[in-house]
């Protein structure tokens, strides 16, 4: 199983970014997929969950309406486009599947 994230970056607060998660090595279309993040020095937080056709998905209080996790059967995809990002929610983006992490993409949000 490999996950492996991208996207990340520095943004200014109230701005946008699109995190994506190539996946391999496992049925991609059989198992649902998640964010989670991980703030300095915390533990990680669930941020959003999909399932495996993508209809149904799971937030977070704190980012519905922000955020959408989508993904992409054919091409073994997961998104997540976050918008109006708060400076406190800068932390590692990580990609799951199946108990599998992937290795995160940095997030910073300030100005």
């Amino acid at each position: 199983v490999q996950l492996v994230e991208s996207g990340g970056g520095l943004v200014q607060p109230g701005g946008s970014l699109r995190l994506s998660c190539a996946a391999s090595g496992f049925t991609f279309s059989g198992y649902g997929m998640s964010w989670y993040r991980q703030y300095p020095g915390k533990e990680r937080e669930w941020v959003a969950s999909i399932t495996t056709t993508g209809g149904v998905t799971t937030y977070v209080d704190s980012v519905k309406g922000r955020f959408t996790i989508s993904r992409d059967n054919t091409n073994n995809m997961v998104y997540l486009q976050m918008n109006s990002l708060k400076s406190e929610e800068t932390a590692v983006y990580y990609c799951v599947a199946a108990g599998n992490w992937g290795r995160g993409t940095q997030v910073t949000v300030s100005s």
